[in-house]
C-alpha cells in the first residue's frame, strides 16, 4: 500500500502479539526484535492517543506452573487501560475473552504487529478474519525467526487477508 491509512478509532484495536523479553531477545528477522518494539511503541502512542484500545498478547505454557524467565510483556509497554490477554495456543482467540472484550468497545479492525509474523501474528489474525474483523498488518512491527518466513506472510498471506501497511502509514480519521 502508498500513502497513508485512515483509521476510525472508535472501530479500531491495536493488537501485539508476545512483545515478551524472551521473545524479543531472540535472533529475528528481517529486523531485531528490539526494532519491532520500537514500532510498536509507536503505534501504541498513537492508538492510546487516538483513544483506541491497544490489546496486548503474551503466551504462557500450558500445565506449566513456573513460566520461563522472560515471559512477562516487556518493562514499560503496558499501561491502564490496555487490554492484557495471556493465550495459551499459538494464536490470541482460541481459550480466551479477546473476541468478547473487542465486540463489547465495538471494534472491527485490527492492526497487527508482533513477533513471529507467520506464528502468532498470523495465526491470531486468521482467527480474527474468520470472526469478522477487517485487518491491517503493520509489516515493519513484525519479525520471524527468518526472513523467508516472515516474507512469506507479509507478502504472500497478509495481502490476501486484509491490507499490509507501515509505522508511518496507519492514521486517523478526525471524527
Amino acid at each position: 500500500m502508498t500513502g497513508p491509512l485512515a483509521l476510525d478509532a472508535a472501530r479500531s484495536a491495536l493488537v501485539l502479539v508476545d512483545l515478551m523479553d524472551r521473545i524479543v531477545a531472540l535472533p529475528l528477522e528481517p529486523r531485531k526484535g528490539t526494532e519491532v518494539l520500537a514500532a510498536a511503541e509507536k503505534l501504541a502512542t498513537a492508538f492510546r492517543g487516538a483513544g483506541a484500545p491497544v490489546v496486548l498478547v503474551r503466551v504462557e505454557r500450558p500445565g506449566v506452573a513456573d513460566q520461563p524467565p522472560g515471559s512477562g510483556l516487556v518493562p514499560g509497554l503496558v499501561r491502564h487501560g490496555d487490554i492484557e490477554i495471556v493465550k495459551r495456543t499459538i494464536g490470541a482467540f482460541q481459550g480466551t475473552d479477546l473476541d468478547r472484550r473487542l465486540r463489547e468497545l465495538g471494534v472491527t479492525t485490527l492492526v497487527f504487529g508482533g513477533i513471529a509474523t507467520n506464528l502468532g501474528v498470523e495465526s491470531t489474525a486468521r482467527a480474527a478474519l474468520d470472526l469478522g474483523y477487517d485487518l491491517v498488518f503493520v509489516e515493519d512491527a513484525m519479525a520471524a525467526f527468518t526472513a523467508a518466513e516472515h516474507e512469506a506472510s507479509a507478502r504472500l498471506d497478509f495481502p490476501r487477508l486484509g491490507t499490509v501497511a507501515t509505522v508511518d502509514q496507519v492514521r486517523f480519521v478526525a471524527g
